[in-house]
C-alpha cells in the first residue's frame, strides 16, 4: 500500500510539526508499513505493533536526538527504527549489511543504548540523566521498559537507586500483556492528565512547602495523597520507591499520550509512566496470539500463515521430546525457564506437566539459584536457557551450584553464531567460562541423536552438567525414543586418515568431515569438552603429523585452548592449529555466511588446513 505521510518522514523532526489529526494517519501507515517489511524480511513484530502511537508520542514530544530515548531491548523499537532515517533499511533488516534486529548505537544516533538483553533500559538511563544533572544540558532521559522486562531484577536495582535521586528520569512501562476496559480507561486517562498537568504538581509541591513547618500537616498530606492513588491505581510501589507514578494510561490514544509526557517533560525529578498496550495491535494474527508473532520468520501478509522451516527436527524440538520423556521416566524431574517457554522448547512439558513446569520471568540470576534449591531437597532441575542469558546468572552457576556440587542440568540453547539475531544474542562464550569452573561436565553433540544421549548423560550425572546445543537442524540424524547416555569424557573416532587428525567439537563436525575427504585427514568427534578424552588426544597427537581443532565459539579460551592445555601439560610437541571464532563480534546475517567469514565452512576449514599443512608448523590459532 502507498504511504503518504510516512515516506515524507526521514527524521523525528519532520513529525513536530504535524497535528493530532496527521499523527494519527501516520500511526495508521507506520503499522502497515512495519507489518509489510517485517511480513518479508522476519523478525518480532507483536511489540512493535503495539509501540506505534508511543514511538510517534515520544519523538513528537522529546527533542532527540538530544533528548535520549533508551528502548528496552529491540523488540519493541522496529517504529522507532522507521522513524530515525531507516524506513528504506528496514527491507534488509536482520541480514547482511542490514539493519540490525536491535538497537546499536554504530547504527544510529537516535539508538542512545544498544540493547539486546532485556532490563538494562532504566540502569542506563540513569547514568545519562545523572551525566546530563552534571553538565546542565537541560537534556531529557526517557527509558520505555517492557512488562516482561520487569520481572527482572535488575530492573528494581536501577528503580531502587534512582528513585533516591535527584535527577530529571522518566520511566515508561509499556504493559503489554493487559487491556484497558473502556470504563476504565476514560477515568485514568482523565487521572493522568490531571495527575501530570503543572496546576496539580504545583498544588503537590507548594502545599508541601507550606505545610512543612505545620505539625504533622505535611504527613498527613503525603499519606492522604498516597491512599488516594491507591484507591484509583497500581502505583504506590513505584511511589514508595520515589517515583511520580502516571497512569496506567492507554498507549494508543495518541491525544493523551501527547498530552502526557508534554506534561511530564516540565516536571522534575523521577517520574513513572505507565501505558499500557495491544501486542500485535492492528494485525488481526498477531492479536490473537501474539507470543506466536513476537519472533517471525517471513509470512504471507494477508493470512498471516508462516514460512515453514525444514522437516527434520531442531535441536530445541529434540530437547522438548527428551524432556517429556525423561519426565515419564523419572517424577524428580523439573523444568525451569527465564522467560522462555516456547523459544526453549517447554510448552509440551508445561502442558503434560504444569506441576513440575516453572517460568521465573527474565530472572536468570534466579532460575539458576531456585534449580540450586530445588537440587538441594532431592529433585532433578533441568534449567533450559539460551547461552547468551546463561551469561546473566555465572556468578549463580559457580556459588550456588558448582561450588555445592548440586544435581542440575543446564540445557544451553542457541550455543554458536545464531544468524540473524547477531552479536547480541551469539552463544559463543559459554565453553570459556564454563569449563574454568570445577565440578562442570560439558558436552556438545554433533547430531540430533547425540543431543538426546547427551541430555540423558547429564541429568543421569550427579552434579551439575551442561549440553551446549546450536539454534536450528543438525544432520538430520533422528533421534530414537530410548533414553541412552553415553560413557563419560569418552570420545568418538569418525574416520581415520592421515598426516592431520581434525578434533571436532559439536556442529563443527559434519563440515571437519567434508573436509577430511579432501585431505584424507583423520576426524575426532570429542563430544566432550570437560572432562576432555585426553588419551584420545594423546593418540592422535602421536599418529600424526598435526593436529587442527574446530569449534563455534570464541577461539579464546575455548575448546582449542583445553586441547593445547592437555597437550602442553604432556609436553607434547605436535603441532596444533585452532579454528574458531576470532576476537571480534560477528555481524548479523545468514548461518551459513557466518560461519563462512570465521573460516568454520568446509571449504574455510579445508583451506585453513591446507595452509598450516604448507608452513613451518607452529602452533598457531587461525579463523
Amino acid at each position: 500500500m502507498p504511504y503518504p505521510l510516512l515516506n515524507t518522514i526521514e527524521s523525528p523532526a519532520d513529525l513536530r510539526s504535524l497535528g493530532t489529526g496527521k499523527l494519527v494517519q501516520l500511526a495508521h501507515e507506520l503499522r502497515e508499513f512495519l507489518i509489510e517489511t517485517v511480513s518479508t524480511t522476519g523478525g518480532h513484530l507483536s511489540a512493535g505493533l503495539g509501540t506505534v502511537e508511543l514511538t510517534i508520542a515520544l519523538h513528537q514530544v522529546y527533542h532527540t536526538p538530544e533528548d535520549r530515548l533508551v528502548w528496552d531491548i529491540g523488540h519493541q523499537a522496529y517504529p522507532h527504527k522507521i522513524l530515525t532515517g531507516r524506513r528504506e533499511a528496514m527491507r534488509r533488516l536482520r541480514r547482511q549489511n542490514g539493519l540490525s534486529g536491535f538497537l546499536s548505537r554504530e547504527e544510529s544516533e537516535y539508538d542512545a543504548f544498544g540493547a539486546g538483553h532485556s532490563s538494562t533500559s532504566i540502569s542506563a538511563a540513569l547514568g545519562m540523566a545523572i551525566a546530563a544533572a552534571r553538565d546542565r544540558s537541560g537534556r531529557k532521559t526517557v527509558a520505555i521498559i517492557g512488562d516482561g522486562a520487569m520481572t527482572a531484577g535488575m530492573a528494581f536495582e536501577a528503580l531502587n537507586n534512582a528513585g533516591a535521586m535527584d535527577c530529571d528520569l522518566l520511566v515508561i512501562l509499556n504493559d503489554n500483556e493487559m487491556s484497558i476496559s473502556p470504563n476504565q480507561g476514560a477515568m485514568h486517562n482523565y487521572l493522568a492528565r490531571i495527575l501530570s498537568s503543572r496546576f496539580y504538581t504545583g498544588v503537590r509541591e507548594g502545599s508541601k512547602s507550606i505545610l512543612n513547618n505545620l505539625p504533622g500537616a505535611r504527613e498527613f498530606l503525603g499519606r492522604w495523597e498516597e491512599h488516594m492513588k491507591g484507591m484509583v491505581m497500581p502505583g504506590t510501589l513505584f511511589e514508595e520507591l520515589g517515583f511520580n507514578y502516571i497512569g496506567p494510561i492507554d498507549g494508543h490514544d495518541l491525544p493523551t499520550l501527547l498530552t502526557t509526557l508534554r506534561n511530564l517533560r516540565e516536571i522534575k525529578g523521577p517520574q513513572f509512566l505507565h501505558v499500557v498496550t495491544q501486542k500485535g495491535k492492528g494485525y488481526h494474527p498477531a492479536e490473537e496470539d501474539p507470543c506466536n508473532y513476537h519472533g517471525v520468520p517471513p509470512f504471507d501478509r494477508q493470512t498471516g500463515a508462516q514460512q515453514t522451516v525444514a522437516a527434520s527436527k531442531t535441536y530445541t524440538r529434540v530437547f522438548g521430546d527428551w524432556l517429556c520423556d525423561m519426565a515419564e521416566a523419572d517424577e524428580r524431574l523439573t523444568g525451569i525457564t527465564p522467560a522462555m517457554c516456547e523459544g526453549s522448547g517447554l510448552t509440551a512439558f508445561s502442558e503434560k506437566y504444569p506441576e513440575r513446569y516453572f517460568d521465573v520471568g527474565i530472572a536468570e540470576q534466579h532460575a539458576l539459584t531456585f534449580a540450586a534449591g530445588l537440587a538441594c531437597e532431592g529433585l532433578k532441575p533441568v534449567v533450559a536457557i539460551y547461552s547468551t542469558f546463561l551469561q546473566r546468572a555465572y556468578d549463580q552457576l559457580i556459588h550456588d551450584i558448582a561450588l555445592q556440587d548440586l544435581d542440575v542440568t543446564l540445557a544451553i540453547d542457541r550455543a554458536g553464531l545464531v544468524g540473524a539475531d547477531g552479536a547480541t544474542h551469539a552463544g559463543v562464550f559459554d565453553l570459556a567460562f564454563l569449563r574454568c569452573v570445577p565440578n562442570m561436565v560439558i558436552m556438545s553433540p554433533a547430531d540430533e541423536h547425540e543431543c538426546r544421549q547427551m541430555l540423558t548423560t547429564a541429568y543421569r550425572h550427579v552434579g551439575p552438567a551442561a549440553v551446549r546445543y546450536p539454534r536450528g537442524t543438525g544432520p538430520g540424524v533422528q533421534p530414537g525414543d530410548d533414553l541412552e547416555a553415553l560413557a563419560l569424557g569418552k570420545a568418538e573416532v569418525c574416520r581415520r586418515g592421515s598426516r592431520v587428525a581434525i578434533l571436532a567439537f559439536g556442529s563443527c563436525v559434519g563440515a571437519a568431515l567434508d573436509a577430511a575427504e579432501t585431505l584424507d585427514a583423520s576426524v575426532i568427534n570429542m563430544r566432550f569438552i570437560k572432562p576432555l578424552d585426553e588419551a584420545a588426544i594423546l593418540a592422535a597427537a602421536n599418529s600424526h603429523d598435526r593436529l587442527v581443532t574446530v569449534e563455534e565459539h570464541a577461539l579464546a579460551g575455548g575448546a582449542g585452548s583445553a586441547v593445547n592445555e592437555v597437550l602442553a601439560a604432556h609436553r607434547c610437541r605436535c603441532p596444533v592449529l585452532n579454528l574458531g571464532i576470532p576476537d571480534r563480534f560477528i555481524e548479523h546475517g545468514s548461518h551459513e555466511w557466518q560461519l563462512a567469514q570465521c573460516g568454520l565452512d568446509a571449504d574455510g576449514i579445508l583451506r585453513a588446513i591446507e595452509a598450516f599443512m604448507a608452513d613451518d608448523g607452529l602452533t598457531t590459532s587461525q579463523t
